[in-house]
């Protein structure tokens, strides 16, 4: 995929969850419940959208970290394959 593609799926994905939050943040108002009640939701949803951010924060740097390990398995291999190969070849 194209960096332009990238930035056109986070703007999308950016525009979603903003919507979200407006339509959130209006039944959280007209909701027929004092404001107590309000501000204890309004809490609740501060602290899931955190987790949310924090989870996929720690999945994304899971993965990164397993691709450098990947990557270095694999260039540790190339080099025992290189030393053994002009070994042989000595």
């Amino acid at each position: 995929m194209k960096k332009s593609d990238n930035n056109l799926i986070i703007t999308f994905n950016a525009a979603g969850v903003f919507i979200a939050y407006a339509m959130l943040a209006i039944s959280l108002w007209l909701a027929p419940v004092n404001i107590a009640t309000k501000g204890y939701w309004a809490i609740g949803i501060l602290f899931l959208s955190l987790s949310l951010v924090n989870f996929v924060k720690y999945r994304f740097d899971d993965r990164l970290r397993e691709d450098r390990i990947q990557r270095l398995e694999e260039a540790k291999n190339e080099k025992l394959l290189e030393d053994y190969v002009t070994e042989k070849d000595a």
